[in-house]
């Protein structure tokens, strides 16, 4: 259960997860860059504990806060008085949050009976690690699991490695979750992992990628994040690790890069959900990718899947420059989306992530790009702000399954560019 029970005639101390009582998601309509300052003030406001899921960037975006019941009347007088228009995405978050989890309390019952994996259903880090080596087995000939290192609160860091054999052949980078709460990131990383497996030797175009270019990977590239979402607090964002001399922990691994490193779209404060760490690569969830991307040397193509807003990005975050390839970068991933929308006729904008989204420094595509993987792109997954972060499990497949039509045609493209 979500809410705690304190036993104080027992005297026993129950650590439980966070709560969101009445906590709402207001999505406000900036109409100038006024309105954008006075936004961007609420975001030093650490009285009000404001939570920006949709960062204030520019008036021709939405801006999704996701704002504490002791807050609501303060923020929203501040808003009516400086006359900024909202509306109430999510009335009470906590709802939200015990709906989802029921549903996996269900799902769990329902696997556990059947004996069988739920694709369109969320899942604990166990439980997934447990079903990777259910893939592994079922499709060895393709399937490996490989550990890169430890993440902060020693977990092991698993790696999928799709390949038929060679060494350090031509391969392409994909990784998911490393923002915690983008819960869909990981479930559809899963759902894709399977796809990849299932499909070689029945798909020809699977087929022939495998057969010239090895895959790897990452469903849980921040796993420390992703458990603490299940126990303590749904909402959380960052790593886990100790800033010393902050009661804050955790840094923003997609703020720890060595690309622009602690610039624009960055935050000094440890208590910030975009704090970007001590320095660059202080992490040891991302030192472990840098780690294997650098030792490999042969990476054609660097993915990064995230949620939500459904984008479609390339290089540059920290900078608002086109990167030299921007031209064709922009090309191949209008042509991803196109395939994309054929499924369900899902919109996706396409466009640098400076440009498209808000400037953001230490970004991984921007790393992988800067080390030489020309095709690096950035997905950010459904959907566009209705459910944010909450995304229900029956939309898992459905988001899947058109990521995976983009994907595609993005591992395709690499195959046959060669460079």
């Amino acid at each position: 259960m979500r809410n705690c029970l304190i036993f104080l005639v027992l005297l026993v101390s129950v650590q439980c997860n966070k709560v969101f009582i009445g906590d709402q998601v207001l999505r406000i309509d900036a109409e100038s860059d006024e309105h954008i300052e006075l936004l961007q003030a609420l975001e030093n406001e650490q009285d009000w504990e404001l939570d920006f899921w949709l960062h204030p960037v520019s008036s021709e975006l939405p801006v999704d806060i996701r704002v504490p019941y002791a807050s609501l009347n303060a923020v929203k007088d501040y808003l009516k008085s400086n006359n900024i228009a909202f509306s109430i995405m999510i009335d009470n978050l906590q709802e939200r949050l015990d709906e989802e989890e029921a549903e996996m309390e269900e799902n769990k019952e329902r696997e556990r009976n059947s004996r069988s994996f739920n694709f369109g259903a969320y899942h604990k880090l166990e439980t997934v690690y447990s079903w990777m080596d259910t893939l592994v087995a079922d499709y060895p000939r393709v399937v490996s699991k490989e550990q890169i290192g430890l993440s902060y609160e020693s977990r092991p860091m698993y790696v999928l490695k799709f390949s038929t054999g060679g060494a350090k052949r031509p391969a392409i980078w994909i990784d998911a979750g490393i923002h915690s709460r983008e819960w869909v990131s990981q479930a559809s990383a899963v759902w894709i992992a399977n796809k990849i497996a299932s499909e070689y030797g029945t798909e020809s175009s699977v087929t022939n990628l495998l057969n010239a270019m090895d895959i790897y990977l990452m469903v849980f590239t921040n796993p420390d994040g992703y458990v603490h979402t299940h126990t303590s607090d749904r909402m959380w964002r960052k790593t886990r690790s100790v800033n010393p001399g902050s009661r804050c922990r955790g840094t923003d691994p997609n703020r720890n890069w060595d690309a622009g490193f602690g610039g624009v779209g960055a935050s000094k404060n440890p208590c910030s959900d975009s704090y970007h760490g001590p320095h660059a690569h202080s992490e040891v969830e991302v030192k472990n990718v840098v780690n294997l991307i650098k030792t490999h040397g042969n990476f054609k193509s660097f993915v990064s899947i995230h949620a939500y807003s459904q984008l479609l990005m390339y290089p540059y975050g920290f900078s608002c420059k086109d990167v030299p390839h921007q031209p064709e970068l922009d090309a191949v991933a209008r042509d991803a989306v196109k395939a994309l929308s054929s499924l369900y006729g899902t919109r996706y904008k396409v466009g640098s992530i400076c440009n498209i989204i808000y400037p953001a420094s230490g970004g991984s595509i921007d790393w992988s790009y800067n080390l030489g993987i020309k095709y690096s792109f950035a997905f950010e997954l459904r959907d566009t702000g209705r459910y944010g972060f909450m995304l229900p499990a029956n939309q898992i497949i459905p988001t899947a399954s058109e990521t995976w039509l983009a994907l595609k045609h993005l591992m395709m493209y690499t195959h046959e560019h060669p460079y």
